[in-house]
């Protein structure tokens, strides 16, 4: 916080000029904003309707439900639009008592907000003016003026309804007309009323002959499945089971049949044991082929060898034979059933299409006149609408709430001017901060620690200093640590520059007050003022450098062990006198002569003047002061640079001006004063 202090304080006189601007510009603004008094009134649409129905006959109904609500449409929407309509908002201008200050219509509209409240009919209305008489009359004018511009619309939706629906029922009666004409002409032509009934028996009954028609055959088919599977089972045809059947019939065949068989067996087992040109063998076959003739004569007899006949058949066989006889006999059956249906369809049939082909006709005529006479019907239905029908468009708004004024003018808002202008202050200052900063930021400790030079003191804020006196100077805890350390470094001849990077960083105070603690350790020091421009330290010791024929320089004796070299040289001379090296052979040949312990030279600022590093190849060590609330990030690492440069070697940091938290102890108050 304190270091935002810092840096708003550094840039004192842009944020005073930003905020004295602002507070003219406020007060200017609420002296020239004029007050305004704002009308309020409130309007309802109540629940309007008109139901209204139209049967148009076989073609349905219409009707009519009123006002709808909606999230699509919501007539208050409508409505709201219309109250601040430019029809409206001009009726309400042309007669308003300052019109002359507003120039066009759409800056006099500006005074009206017209919105309708969620979730009710209600609209809101507020209106301003420069008194609140004005503003009063102001919304009853446009209250007026709405409800005449509702009215007007009314009246034109209703004539243009009217007007349309006039032609539509003069052409829809003549079409209903000419329908009902030609429909009677036609019955009375041709007799005929209607078939519709007969029409529809003939169908059932043709309907109902199809389905028997459909069985038959169905049956038929499942038969003749059943035949197949029953000769497959057989291996015979329904003619060869029928021939088989009959030669079943023969006793005397199955004698034979019987007979034969035993011959197979014997013969086989014959044949067995014995060779085929044995005796009994041969008379076996002898047998067998005579008995085999007769099976075959009897055959031949039957006339069922040209159908396969099985004359092996047995009971079983018999009985699938007979099956198979009975369900050929039913496909036989049933597709003669279904040939005798077909006559009958075919009858039916040609009765159906032997009716009039004009009885279609009737039933076109018919159609036709039913959808005129639904048409006439929903068109007269529409015309009774078209009277309410614009109060469904435009409804009737009546008046809630009428307009009121408050005593207090509702503008200009003088809280929000001032907030206003406070935020634009705080934004505006923020801006301007960070604008500067950014442009030449302060020096931060964390800018300190990266250039990696140690801090050997940090010198608390000291207003006033005298070294000539024996008064305390402040910060002689601090300025001893920082003397300890100096005794410790390795110093050429005792020299040690001490600089900084701008003006009023510390660096004299410093230098004095180091000077005061090697004093205070027994050491001889010499203060020799290096700001040939300013003379900042002589000046503080109370000297001013006095010019002698003879030479440039001043000695002074400040106190026992402390004395202090001036320089009195015209500026445009001061870097040719360094850099020639006059300078440093001065103070070779002072040192030499008075054997000074330590000669501190207090330098001018290294950023702003060009001796300051041309003292420094002199003076190879130098102490380097910074304030921490003060310093410039950019002038301190700037100086870093030209000094390491210029083989400078930066002993330590002095951080100048920061807060002494420590409380006061005996070294406080038992300090040996010098």
């Amino acid at each position: 916080m304190s270091r935002f202090a810092t840096i708003a304080i550094r840039h004192w006189k842009l944020l005073l000029a930003w905020n004295i601007l602002l507070v003219g510009i406020t007060a200017i603004n609420i002296k020239l904003t004029p007050r305004v008094w704002e009308g309020k009134a409130q309007l309802i649409l109540p629940n309007v309707t008109n139901h209204s129905d139209a049967d148009l006959g076989k073609l349905g109904n219409v009707r009519d439900e009123g006002i709808v609500f909606s999230q699509q449409l919501n007539p208050l929407n409508i409505l709201s639009s219309i109250a601040t309509s430019d029809h409206v908002v001009e009726e309400v201008w042309q007669n308003d008592p300052e019109k002359s200050e507003y120039s066009r219509l759409s800056q006099f509209k500006k005074l009206f907000e017209v919105s309708p409240e969620k979730e009710s009919t209600v609209i809101s209305l507020e209106v301003q003016a420069s008194s609140p008489e004005l503003a009063k009359n102001r919304a009853a004018a446009l209250i007026a003026a709405f409800s005449d511009r509702l009215q007007q619309l009314r009246l034109d939706e209703a004539k243009q309804r009217s007007q349309f629906m006039q032609g539509e029922v003069k052409l829809a009666y003549e079409k209903l007309l000419k329908a009902q004409k030609a429909l009677s002409e036609f019955k009375q032509k041709t007799n005929l009323v209607s078939s519709e009934e007969q029409t529809q028996q003939i169908v059932s009954a043709i309907n109902t002959l199809n389905t028997q028609q459909a069985q038959a055959i169905a049956e038929a088919e499942s038969a003749a499945a059943r035949v197949r599977m029953l000769s497959n089972r057989i291996a015979l045809s329904p003619a060869a089971a029928v021939n088989s059947v009959k030669l079943k019939e023969y006793k005397e065949f199955q004698l034979i049949r019987d007979k034969l068989s035993q011959i197979e067996v014997a013969l086989i087992e014959a044949q067995g044991k014995l060779t085929s040109n044995h005796p009994e063998v041969q008379n076996l076959l002898y047998q067998r082929s005579v008995l085999r003739q007769q099976l075959n004569q009897f055959i031949a007899a039957s006339r069922a060898n040209a159908g396969g006949v099985n004359p092996a058949i047995g009971e079983n066989t018999a009985n699938l034979a007979e099956q198979v006889i009975l369900a050929e006999s039913q496909v036989i059956g049933m597709q003669k059933k279904a040939e005798q249906l077909q006559p009958q369809i075919d009858k039916l049939s040609a009765s159906l299409n032997s009716l009039p082909k004009k009885q279609a006709k009737l039933l076109e005529l018919q159609r036709q006149y039913d959808i005129a006479e639904g048409v006439y019907n929903g068109v007269v239905a529409q015309i009774e609408q078209a009277k309410l029908g614009a109060f469904s468009a435009y409804p009737s708004v009546q008046v809630l709430d009428k307009p009121t004024v408050d005593d207090k003018p509702a503008g200009p808002k003088l809280k929000l001017m001032l907030l206003g202008a406070l935020l634009a202050s705080g934004f505006g200052s923020a801006a301007i901060i960070l604008f500067m900063e950014n442009r030449n930021p302060l020096l931060s400790p964390k800018d300190i620690v990266q250039v990696n030079i140690p801090v050997l003191a940090s010198i608390p804020y000291i207003r006033h200093i005298n070294i000539k006196d024996n008064r305390k100077l402040g910060g002689e805890i601090e300025f001893q640590r920082l003397a300890s350390a100096v005794s410790l470094m390795q110093l050429d001849s005792g020299m040690l520059m001490i600089s900084s990077a701008n003006t009023e960083e510390g660096k004299t105070t410093t230098t004095i007050g180091l000077a005061n603690a090697l004093l205070v350790l027994g050491f001889k020091v010499l203060l020799v003022d290096g700001d040939f421009r300013r003379g900042e330290l002589s000046e503080c010791l109370g000297y001013q450098p006095q010019a002698k024929l003879d030479s440039r320089f001043v000695h002074n004796q400040v106190r026992f062990n402390l004395d202090l070299l001036s320089v009195n040289i015209a500026e445009d001379k001061i870097a040719e006198f360094v850099a020639r090296g006059e300078f440093e052979q001065y103070l070779n040949l002072l040192q030499a002569r008075e054997d000074y312990d330590y000669v501190l030279v207090d330098s001018s600022p290294v950023a702003l003047t060009p001796e300051a590093a041309l003292l420094a190849k002199i003076i190879s060590k130098v102490l380097f002061v910074v304030r921490s609330t003060s310093s410039h990030r950019n002038y301190f690492y700037d100086s870093i640079e030209q000094l390491t440069r210029h083989q400078a070697e930066i002993c330590g940091l002095v951080v100048n001006g920061v807060e002494n938290r420590a409380q006061g102890y005996i070294y406080g108050q038992n300090t040996a004063q010098v």
